[in-house]
């Protein structure tokens, strides 16, 4: 059974027991998700109420854009765990002779890429998700204000949270160009994210 298919009791309970799956990855994109659906119900939450007819195309786009980040993060979920079971199977390949030792070797340092750019694309969705976390602070619902800050805060979560898996995978592989160019990404990103979410929490009017 997928994850995304398991009760929220399955999954929490899952998670918690002595396996590496699910695990910081699949939770991250678990709070993208979260978020996406926040943003999701502040748009709903405005769209056609009195007050707000301004919003009304503004809130459209978020509601759209909000359910396609929704769709994506979800999906996310079991591409994570899918892409640390492909290092776990790397690592179980034989290694009886110099040929299959070099097999072995390329085959793990393909599967640490692979898993280092899934949890990469969750930050980098996350992070574009908080466009439109802020303009849900900005235009929507004022009663449901708190439910956009909570949107960001989540969306921040998932981005420094899939950027921690992102660097453990970095520091095991050898391509010391793949890891400069995903270390440089990784470092704009964490600083860039708090700020954001400093922005979108100072826009916040209870």
């Amino acid at each position: 059974m997928l994850l995304v298919d398991k009760s929220v009791r399955e999954f929490i309970d899952q998670t918690s027991q002595n396996c590496p799956v699910p695990g910081g990855g699949s939770i991250a994109a678990l709070s993208g998700a979260s978020a996406a659906a926040l943003v999701s119900m502040v748009a709903s939450l405005t769209i056609g109420k009195k007050g707000y007819e301004d919003s009304e195309v503004t809130m459209k786009e978020v509601y759209e854009q909000a359910n396609i980040y929704k769709e994506k993060f979800i999906g996310y979920i079991d591409a994570d765990s899918e892409s640390f079971h492909g290092v776990m199977d790397a690592f179980k390949l034989p290694k009886n002779n110099d040929e299959e030792k070099a097999i072995r070797k390329e085959t793990i340092q393909n599967a640490l890429k692979h898993a280092s750019e899934t949890p990469y694309k969750i930050a980098e969705n996350a992070y574009r998700l908080m466009d439109y976390s802020e303009k849900a602070v900005e235009h929507g619902n004022k009663n449901a204000v708190t439910d956009a800050a909570v949107s960001a805060m989540m969306a921040r979560s998932a981005v420094l949270s899939a950027l921690c898996n992102v660097k453990i995978n970095l520091s095991s592989i050898n391509d010391s160009e793949f890891v400069a160019t995903f270390e440089k990404k990784v470092s704009l990103l964490e600083t860039n994210v708090v700020e954001r979410e400093k922005r979108i929490l100072s826009k916040v009017v209870i």
